[in-house]
C-alpha cells in the first residue's frame, strides 16, 4: 500500500517581508551568505522577474506524480511550490497543465529539483518555473506514495515548509523565515551602495581597484 505523508500547512510569510525579498538579489546575498543556495543547475526555464514567497514542499518518487496533483489543490496565494524529485532526473513532473493549475491556486513560482516539460505552454501561461531543464518523458498517477509539507532537499539545500524562497535569474535562495527580513534589508542597502559606486566608476570619479581594496593588496600600499 502506498504511503502518503501530509504535513500541516506552514504559516505564510508577511506580505511586507515578501515585498522586501522581491527587491533583494540572490547574487547580492551571495556576497556574505554561503548556505541556502540551490544548485545552480536548477535554473529558470525562461528569464524572469524576481519572485519570492512561502515554501510549499512536495516530495515525489521516481515517475509518480500522484502527490503533486493532490498538492495543487492545497496551494495558497503567495506560495512557491518546491518539489523534491528524490534524485529522479528523467521524468518531468510539471508541464503546461500543472503550471496553469498552480498559477490558478495563487502560487507565484515552482522550483523543481528535476526536469519539466511543455516550455511553450508554461511560457504562454506566464508561470515562473525553476528546474533542471526539459524532458519529454513525464510522471503519471501511479499511486507510489509521496509527501507534502515536509522537509525536503532541493539542489543540496534543505527546504522547510514555510521557508522564504527567492528566485531570480541568478538562482534560488532559501532562507529561514526569521532571517528573511534582515537579509533582504541588508541586500537592498548593499545594492543601493553598489549602484552609487558603479555610477561614480562610470563617471571616472573612482577606480574599482582602489574602491575594492584590491590595488592596496597587490601593491602593498
Amino acid at each position: 500500500m502506498a504511503r502518503y505523508v501530509t504535513g500541516a500547512p506552514p504559516p505564510s510569510l508577511d506580505p511586507a517581508v515578501v515585498a522586501l525579498l522581491e527587491k533583494a538579489e540572490t547574487a547580492t546575498i551571495g556576497h556574505w551568505r554561503h548556505w541556502g543556495f540551490v544548485d545552480r543547475r536548477v535554473a529558470p526555464l525562461l528569464p524572469r522577474r524576481r519572485v519570492a514567497g512561502t515554501a510549499f514542499t512536495v516530495m515525489l518518487p521516481a515517475n509518480d506524480g500522484t502527490m503533486l496533483a493532490h498538492a495543487l489543490d492545497h496551494l495558497r496565494p503567495g506560495d512557491v511550490l518546491v518539489v523534491d524529485r528524490l534524485g529522479d532526473r528523467r521524468h518531468a513532473c510539471i508541464g503546461g497543465g500543472l503550471a496553469v493549475a498552480a498559477q490558478a491556486a495563487g502560487a507565484v513560482a515552482a522550483v523543481v529539483d528535476g526536469p519539466c516539460t511543455d516550455l511553450e505552454e508554461i511560457e504562454e501561461a506566464g508561470f515562473p518555473v525553476w528546474c533542471r531543464g526539459l524532458a519529454p518523458v513525464t510522471t503519471q498517477i501511479f499511486d507510489m506514495g509521496g509527501a507534502m509539507n515536509v522537509p525536503v532537499s532541493i539542489g543540496g539545500a534543505v527546504v522547510m515548509p514555510g521557508d522564504a524562497v527567492i528566485c531570480d535569474n541568478s538562482g534560488v535562495l532559501v532562507l529561514p523565515p526569521g532571517e528573511a527580513e534582515a537579509e533582504a534589508r541588508r541586500a537592498i542597502e548593499t545594492q543601493a551602495r553598489g549602484a552609487e559606486t558603479a555610477r561614480r566608476v562610470a563617471a571616472g570619479e573612482l577606480r574599482m581597484g582602489v574602491v575594492s581594496g584590491a590595488t592596496a593588496r597587490v601593491t602593498g600600499g
